[in-house]
């Protein structure tokens, strides 16, 4: 029941000031500005985040008054209204609000509401996330966050700005978490922050690579900031807290209820440029936040896994479901999908450059022509390439030159292999700061070079 007007003492508002009678006390005593971030975070707790019929009141009549109509029975939905029923029955919403603030406040975190300068403007954008065939709550409810919780130094909007999600399945396998590490690392190293969900397997991964590379990373949470789920990561989480961000929709003390997770993963992917899905199992979450990413008009991407790996079958199936969603194998790429439009490109994946690469036709045609063990007189060089004479003593001079053909006494033959050099001393190892972890694993030495496999007896060339 609303005590508004039962004439109980209330408990202390914002900022430590002490109850008295309810009405007098919030509506005279606090401010405008105060008492709608009230109750922005008493309409998280009646409903949960992202329920359109509450962002719409919100929107029009502003959250005080949005809060009212809703205490007084007033919702336009059956639904809300049994919510917010049931949920002011086990407690005054303006009551628990309050006390959200102070253990907020107690934990180090603040609130950041859209009358904020650091609330980051993006997330708007959730406000026309439709999910094709919706049926779930969670599917449907995807409306903008009403306020978050934040703990950390950062400005939320200034980090949110140039940023990435990399999200995963949670049961890894190694590959994934060397790819998660390595994306994060290298986002982090050109100064985009890597946001993920904090969960086990490719979230933390993630996380860490930004960590190690000294880059902000942002943890968006499904539970209260003072419960981070899951407890396992608690050490991770004080790392991320200390040079980076959590954030949460729900206020201190909530539970990491399963729906939340998805709730939470339209945040991640509205509120990033772009969501790289590193390894995703048929029915991962992670491919949920894609699919909203896509939805919101985000880059979507993918890194493709084994075939005959399962935590991968979600992650392919994505690329066969939607066009839009690119596949990347590296940082260049997802800079080349997120970033500047002619400034941030992946370079061009070439094999490495061989002496025979910058021959013409006719140089090549000759180098072709050459039986493998045996020399042949230019005459018949000339006629097995399909090149006049004058032509074939130009180009082998050329050939000769870049030790691809020798002259013999009976004629020209392909230039022996090099010999590989023995005793090579062993390849640097990695610097100490390299993504895949604190302590680096030196990388083992060439390995010696293999003696030649002794050549069958052959009775002609075998090339033609």
């Amino acid at each position: 029941m609303d005590d508004r007007g039962s004439g109980r003492p209330g408990p202390a508002g914002p900022g430590g000031r002490p109850g008295g009678d309810p009405t007098t006390d919030r509506r005279g005593d606090v401010s405008a500005d105060e008492e709608g971030r009230l109750a922005r975070v008493a309409l998280t707790w009646l409903a949960e985040p992202g329920t359109r019929a509450v962002h719409h009141l919100v929107e029009r009549l502003g959250p005080a008054a949005t809060l009212d109509l809703l205490l007084d029975g007033g919702s336009p939905d059956g639904w809300l209204h049994t919510t917010v029923a049931a949920r002011s029955a086990a407690g005054d919403a303006r009551a628990v609000a309050a006390e959200a603030l102070e253990r907020a406040d107690r934990l180090g975190a603040r609130l950041v509401t859209p009358d904020d300068e650091e609330w980051p403007t993006r997330v708007a954008g959730l406000a026309t996330l439709r999910l094709p065939d919706a049926v779930r709550r969670v599917d449907v409810e995807t409306a903008p966050p009403l306020c978050f919780w934040v703990r950390g130094g950062w400005p939320l909007g200034e980090a949110m700005e140039r940023s990435v999600a990399v999200v995963g399945a949670r049961a890894a396998t190694g590959y994934g978490q060397h790819v998660a590490t390595e994306l994060g690392y290298g986002l982090a190293e050109r100064d985009w922050t890597v946001v993920s969900g904090g969960a086990f397997g490719i979230d933390a991964a993630a996380h860490r690579g930004a960590l190690n590379a000294g880059g902000l990373t942002v943890a968006v949470l499904a539970c209260g900031l003072d419960r981070p789920y899951p407890v396992g990561n608690t050490a991770l989480f004080d790392r991320i807290a200390d040079t980076g961000l959590l954030v949460s929709e729900w206020p201190p003390g909530a539970e990491p209820l399963r729906p939340r997770f998805l709730i939470r993963n339209r945040v991640i992917a509205g509120g990033t440029l772009g969501t790289v899905v590193v390894e995703a199992a048929a029915r991962s979450g992670a491919t949920q936040t894609a699919r909203r990413a896509i939805h919101t008009s985000r880059v979507a991407m993918v890194v493709p896994g084994p075939v005959t790996s399962a935590m991968s079958v979600g992650a392919h199936e994505l690329l066969r479901e939607f066009p839009r969603a690119r596949l990347v194998t590296g940082v260049g790429h997802v800079l080349e999908e997120v970033g500047r439009i002619g400034a941030d490109l992946a370079p061009l994946v070439r094999g490495p450059q061989q002496p025979a690469d910058a021959l013409d036709d006719d140089a090549r045609s000759l180098l072709e022509a050459l039986p493998r063990r045996r020399a042949l007189g230019v005459d018949s060089l000339a006629a097995r390439a399909g090149v006049d004479v004058r032509t074939a003593l130009r180009k082998l001079s050329l050939l000769e030159e870049l030790s691809l053909v020798v002259r013999r006494d009976d004629g020209y033959a392909l230039a022996p292999p090099a010999k590989p050099k023995r005793g090579s001393p062993p390849s640097p190892a990695p610097a100490p700061d390299s993504p895949t972890g604190e302590v680096p694993t030196p990388t083992p030495p060439a390995p010696a070079p293999t003696a030649p496999r002794l050549a069958l007896p052959m009775v002609e060339d075998a090339r033609p």
